[in-house]
C-alpha cells in the first residue's frame, strides 16, 4: 500500500540545512498496524505528514497503491488525502460550539457527501459514543473528545488511519480505550499508523519503526 524510497526532508534555516528525514525507505502493507517511535525531533511527525500527503519530501519517491505521489499536483494530493486517509492528532481540533455529531459531519459537508447525519452517527457508534452524539466538546471528557476526533477521521471510510501522538493528552484509562478502538479498526481491515513516544502504546502494534535523527534504526 505504502512504499517510500530514499525520502529526505530538508528545512533551511538561513544558510544551514537541517535534515528532518535522511534517506528513509520503508513499506507498509494493507491491514498492518504500525507504530513509529523515536525521541522528540527524530522525524516521526514529519514522516507521518509525508505518508499522509500533508507535506512533500525534498527528494525521494513515494508510492501509494502503486501511484507515484511525488508527481501529483496539489489538487490531486488533496483528493488523495480526502479519499485515502483519516487523520487523528494529539489536539482534538473540535469545534467547541458544535455537537459531537456535527463535528463528525464536517468532512462530509466539505466533501459533498450524501446521508451525512446517518454516516456521522454510524461513525460515532463505531467508537462507542452514540449516546453522546448531541453533547458539545465542553460536555465530554478528553478521552471522549478524542473518540469524536477518531469518528470524524472514520466518516469517509478511509483505507488508512494516521494518528500523531493520539494519547498524548489522555489519562491511562482513556489511553487504553483509544488503543482498543484502533486495534478494533485494524481488525476491521483499516491500516493504522501511530506516531508515539510511549513504549506501551508502540507494543500494541504489529510492527515498530524506530527513528533517530531522521533515519530508520530498525523496523
Amino acid at each position: 500500500m505504502i512504499e517510500l524510497e530514499n525520502i529526505t526532508k530538508v528545512y533551511r534555516m538561513g544558510k544551514v540545512e537541517v535534515y528532518a528525514l535522511n534517506g528513509v525507505s520503508l513499506a507498509i502493507k494493507p491491514g498492518e498496524m504500525v507504530a513509529i517511535v523515536g525521541a522528540s525531533g527524530s522525524g516521526k511527525s514529519t514522516l507521518l505528514h509525508i505518508i499522509g500527503c500533508l507535506d512533500r519530501p525534498s527528494s525521494g519517491r513515494y508510492f501509494l497503491d502503486g501511484a507515484d505521489v511525488s508527481q501529483l499536483s496539489d489538487n490531486k494530493l488533496a483528493e488523495m488525502r480526502n479519499k485515502k486517509f483519516g487523520f487523528v492528532f494529539q489536539e482534538f481540533n473540535l469545534l467547541s460550539r458544535a455537537t459531537a455529531l456535527s463535528n463528525v459531519e464536517l468532512p462530509l459537508i466539505y466533501g459533498g457527501g450524501h446521508h451525512k447525519r446517518q454516516k456521522a452517527m454510524e461513525a460515532l457508534e463505531r467508537v462507542r459514543l452514540g449516546p453522546r452524539a448531541k453533547h458539545k466538546p465542553t460536555e465530554l471528557s478528553s478521552g471522549e473528545q478524542q473518540r469524536v476526533a477518531i469518528a470524524r477521521a472514520l466518516v469517509n471510510n478511509p483505507a488508512l488511519i494516521l494518528a500523531d501522538e493520539p494519547t498524548g493528552n489522555l489519562d491511562s484509562v482513556s489511553t487504553a480505550e483509544i488503543i482498543s478502538i484502533f486495534r478494533q479498526l485494524n481488525r476491521d481491515g483499516i491500516t493504522v499508523v501511530i506516531v508515539t513516544h510511549e513504549a506501551d502504546i508502540a507494543a500494541q502494534a504489529q510492527r515498530i519503526i524506530r527513528l533517530h535523527d531522521g533515519e530508520i534504526l530498525s523496523q
